[in-house]
């Protein structure tokens, strides 16, 4: 029985696509095993989005502490990442993020000393195929692949092409299926959630009304959407986040506190659309967690303009910040600027606004001393921990010998800047 590795980095479509390869490789005469060591084949899922850096450097660690090993890179395969994967393993298989179903198929040429390259773009759905989940309490569902908007700075489009929303029919099939699988938490993930159904005259409430409607014991946790889609249905959607089936937590990223950039960036609203969404979720909903995204560096980003960004984190006191460095990616707009940053400006930007939100989390958190309620445990920690969820999905870390999906009620003895810490009551 051929032993298969997986190793999966990138946003939750990434670790989706990997439960669904396992699950089609589970259906077939190979097993899965937990260490690289142990296996023939190694199957890598790259996330490009930000650049081909990290996911090189992976590729080089793994070829170079098991060189004997075959070789299946998958995921976000840009054309220009080829080359240089070939840099590394002189013969490995592809397989892009469209041809998943496939992966039977390549594994089977790969172990039979016939690498292929199967990374053409297509239309099929990537939805109601069998799983093995990361973690047996999670439900990762997409909604949706590729995206409406044309940033400056992102290789989303390139990858995965334009939107296509999945039918609401399959979408509440796959969740029960989850959901009849165990799952007790709901992940609704897609490139850019709140686009979802512009392309098939539906939208995101629609579908989440329907989720909501199912009659079951789960939380769902809605993904990822930019502030232009926001606006267009914020007062529904502020609706649907009281309900008690969804996690109070919004990931709205701005990118930049300056309206200049945002043009730049190709960025469908201005920051004062970013901060009236913010503040209107804030009003209606007690506890609501922020989460959003800075890029530092983007061409001709001004030491004023890189101000402006950091002013805005200090306003609006985000609970979470996704801080990344601008990577020019090949085929960009922005690949192609003239005022290009480079040097240890990025990096310095970044270490400043780190510093500074450092410093809020740690406030923010601290608000939930001594809270009590309900968590939902969702994954195990360290030194005999486990990790649970309240309903505004804040971390909260608890000793004790617990089951994944289990519900306890805790009490907040002390707060950290990236988690809380509970004892049971």
């Amino acid at each position: 029985m051929v032993k298969i590795y997986f190793d999966t980095s990138g946003c939750s479509i990434n670790f989706s696509e990997t439960e669904i390869m396992k699950g089609l490789i589970s259906k077939h005469d190979f097993e899965l095993v937990k260490n690289p060591e142990d296996a023939f084949v190694i199957i890598i899922n790259i996330c490009t989005v930000k650049g081909n850096k990290n996911s090189l450097k992976k590729i080089r660690k793994l070829h170079e502490n098991y060189p004997d090993k075959k070789y299946i890179i998958a995921g976000c395969i840009t054309k220009n990442i080829i080359p240089e994967i070939k840099e590394i393993i002189k013969e490995p298989s592809l397989i892009s993020t469209h041809n998943i179903k496939e992966i039977i198929s390549v594994i089977e040429e790969t172990i039979n000393e016939n690498p292929i390259e199967i990374t053409e773009k297509n239309q099929d759905e990537k939805i109601n195929l069998p799983k093995v989940r990361k973690n047996k309490i999670i439900g990762i569902i997409p909604i949706s692949q590729g995206c409406l908007g044309y940033c400056a700075y992102c290789s989303v489009k390139l990858i995965k092409g334009d939107l296509r929303s999945y039918p609401i029919e399959s979408i509440i099939k796959e969740i029960k299926t989850a959901l009849n699988q165990g799952c007790k938490e709901i992940w609704i993930t897609s490139q850019d959630t709140g686009a979802y159904g512009r392309d098939i005259n539906i939208n995101l409430i629609g579908l989440i009304e329907e989720i909501t409607n199912i009659e079951a014991d789960f939380i769902v946790r809605l993904g990822m959407m930019n502030p232009n889609h926001v606006l267009e249905m914020l007062d529904d959607l502020i609706e649907i986040y009281k309900n008690k089936k969804i996690f109070k937590f919004l990931h709205i990223p701005v990118q930049s506190g300056n309206n200049k950039i945002l043009r730049l960036m190709k960025r469908k609203y201005k920051v004062d659309d970013f901060k009236r969404i913010v503040e209107k979720f804030r009003k209606e909903i007690e506890d609501i967690t922020i989460s959003t995204d800075i890029i530092t560096g983007f061409p001709s980003e001004t030491d004023e303009q890189f101000k402006d960004s950091l002013t805005l984190i200090d306003d609006i006191k985000p609970d979470v910040l996704n801080i990344s460095r601008f990577n020019a990616r090949p085929g960009t707009d922005a690949f192609k600027m003239e005022e290009q940053i480079k040097g240890e400006v990025p990096k310095d930007r970044s270490r400043k606004l780190t510093s500074n939100f450092e410093w809020i989390a740690f406030r923010k958190n601290k608000k939930w001393d001594n809270w009590k309620g309900t968590i939902l445990i969702n994954e195990k920690g360290k030194n005999n921990t486990f990790v649970g969820r309240n309903s505004s999905y804040k971390p909260v870390v608890v000793k004790g010998n617990f089951k994944l999906g289990e519900k306890i009620q805790v009490k907040i003895v002390n707060t950290t800047k990236h988690y809380l810490v509970g004892e049971k009551i």
